[in-house]
């Protein structure tokens, strides 16, 4: 029997949600999402700009997100889904009451997000819209199950401590 909880990737711009969720589908043996690809392009653009989005911009992206957790769920598949998910309203609308959906946030330093931001390239969201990130942050909570990591280790020690929390076996080594 596989592994058939999707896990939602969350955390600030620039904490590795992409890298973490990729070595993590690639582990587990499932699907992978990268949320943003669902975002629509007035919302990228106004990222690139430099302005944030509003609750406005991101429901539809949200919804988005939340229908093919749907998909995957009505075939009993799992999968791991990159989304910032920085609100507990978002995560509401995302998570709700799925309960094989669960929450994997990516904890880290203002001050180790910011250095990692600004060594990236080719992205779109820029360094300085890392502020509006932090401030929109709310932590997730204990009732929300989070399975909480600290990023400053290696994307490898990243996964394996997830796997480890969530106690699923890999299919691969990590």
């Amino acid at each position: 029997m596989g592994f058939n909880t999707i896990l939602v990737v969350m955390g600030v711009s620039g904490s590795g949600k992409t890298t973490i969720a990729e070595m993590l589908a690639d582990a587990l043996g499932v699907g992978l999402l990268e949320g943003d690809e669902l975002h629509p392009p007035s919302n990228v653009e106004k990222m690139k700009s430099g302005t944030p989005l509003t609750d406005a911009d991101r429901l539809p992206w949200l919804q988005a997100v939340a229908r093919r957790i749907d998909e995957w769920r009505a075939r009993s598949e799992g999968g791991v889904v990159t989304c910032s998910a920085l609100k507990r309203a978002y995560r509401d609308i995302v998570i709700g009451d799925r309960p094989e959906v669960r929450l994997v946030y990516l904890e880290g330093s203002y001050e180790l997000i910011h250095q990692r931001m600004a060594a990236r390239r080719g992205h779109f969201m820029p360094v300085d819209l890392l502020d509006s990130q932090f401030a929109a942050l709310e932590e997730p909570g204990d009732e929300e199950r989070p399975v909480v990591v600290d990023i400053a280790g290696t994307p490898e020690e990243i996964v394996a401590e997830i796997i480890r929390e969530l106690g699923a076996v890999p299919r691969a080594p990590v």
